[in-house]
């Protein structure tokens, strides 16, 4: 699947502030500065549709932007990070997971993991509680370009490996760059698979 068309509708706090048209939502989700604007940026080959930040924790509200007039791509806030207040997190969660629990269009769940580390308990954690709840999600691991691909695929091996600790089988994986565009064909295809089969 190619997108010809991206377009930034609104933003919301809450499920019943979210755009009316009721399309498929695939929402992209990770820990702070994991680099989800820029990959958003590449897929839909716009450099300026999410905004990007060297400051962690900018995204704070749920982001829907029109795709081909066909579905849409669903920026959520990061988790994770520590600088906010116990407040100011608290809020973050509950509009993270307002979403989540309460979008009846959410198709799945792209969670974005850093490809030079292991993933943290705080990724686990989020994977294990959309397990429990039966959300579909796929991992994205951004920044592929960072290392080299030997040091890139033993990583993304030890993170298999350590998913694999917890669960019987594997979510949908892809391997991604913003500044390369690689996964790209293989993300937006693998979209493109899912909406024929809704």
């Amino acid at each position: 699947m190619k997108i010809t068309k991206a377009e930034f509708v609104q933003s919301s706090t809450r499920v019943d502030q979210k755009p009316a048209d009721k399309l498929p939502e695939f929402a992209f989700i990770g820990r702070s500065n994991v680099g989800k604007s820029s990959l958003i940026n590449m897929l839909c080959s716009n450099g300026k549709l999410a905004k990007t930040s060297q400051t962690p924790g900018k995204t704070k509200l749920v982001n829907h932007f029109r795709i081909n007039d066909r579905w849409y791509l669903v920026d959520l806030p990061g988790y994770g990070y520590a600088k906010l207040s116990a407040r100011d997190r608290e809020e973050l969660q509950r509009v993270i997971w307002d979403y989540i629990h309460r979008s009846e269009e959410l198709v799945m769940l792209f969670v974005l993991v850093d490809s030079r580390h292991d993933m943290q308990e705080i990724d686990l954690r989020f994977m294990a509680s959309l397990g429990e709840e039966g959300i579909p999600f796929g991992i994205i691991f951004t920044k592929g370009d960072k290392s080299g691909p030997n040091v890139l695929a033993a990583q993304i091996e030890k993170n298999k490996a350590r998913l694999l600790e917890d669960w019987e089988e594997l979510p949908p994986i892809f391997v991604s760059s913003a500044v390369s565009a690689s996964g790209k064909t293989e993300i937006l295809d693998y979209i493109g698979q899912v909406l024929q089969s809704i």
